[in-house]
């Protein structure tokens, strides 16, 4: 485990050096951050590490965007997340695997009182329709690890909720 200090990511190269594959679930929020930090870290910070895995031999790039993701959007959220997404492509891996998820659904050590109940909710609003509005994290994660595990010829290959529900239960 390597710790980076992302404000001078550049720095840290080596760290990113002889890894076949990158995964990268890096992001913030705007009340946390404001917009600005929100861009920063949720934009310009994963492009920066997606060039310096590429730099460093990764082939393969698993980045966790968000559903809805548009680089036109009216909304900073899904407009970041859909630029990031086309910086990541951009860079030229041999294959890079994109996972939209919709609310994830997972325990924060901070407190956030409106996305609790909204989690409470969707838990509910899940069992009757498991793929439609929310994913627990833990499913993300084995999505992330199938998409490594299975061969895939696709240069860009993005997961709607669904199919990491799906890819999730591998």
């Amino acid at each position: 485990q390597a710790v980076v200090d992302f404000e001078r990511l550049g720095e840290h190269a080596a760290a990113f050096q002889g890894h076949d594959v990158g995964f990268c679930c890096l992001g913030t929020t705007r009340a946390k951050a404001g917009a600005d930090g929100f861009v920063r870290v949720d934009r310009d910070y994963v492009a920066q590490a997606a060039e310096l895995a590429r730099a460093g031999g990764c082939k393969h790039f698993i980045l966790q965007s968000s559903r809805g993701a548009n680089a036109q959007s009216r909304f900073l959220y899904l407009r970041v997340k859909g630029e990031v997404e086309n910086l990541v492509q951009a860079v030229g891996f041999d294959r890079c695997t994109i996972l939209r998820p919709a609310v994830l659904l997972c325990k924060r050590q901070e407190s956030r009182p409106m996305e609790w109940i909204a989690q409470q909710f969707l838990g509910v609003v899940a069992r009757v329709f498991p793929t439609a509005y929310s994913v627990p994290v833990e499913t993300v994660a084995r999505a992330m690890v199938a998409c490594v595990l299975q061969p895939g010829e696709e240069k860009v290959k993005v997961l709607e909720n669904g199919a990491i529900h799906e890819l999730g239960k591998a």
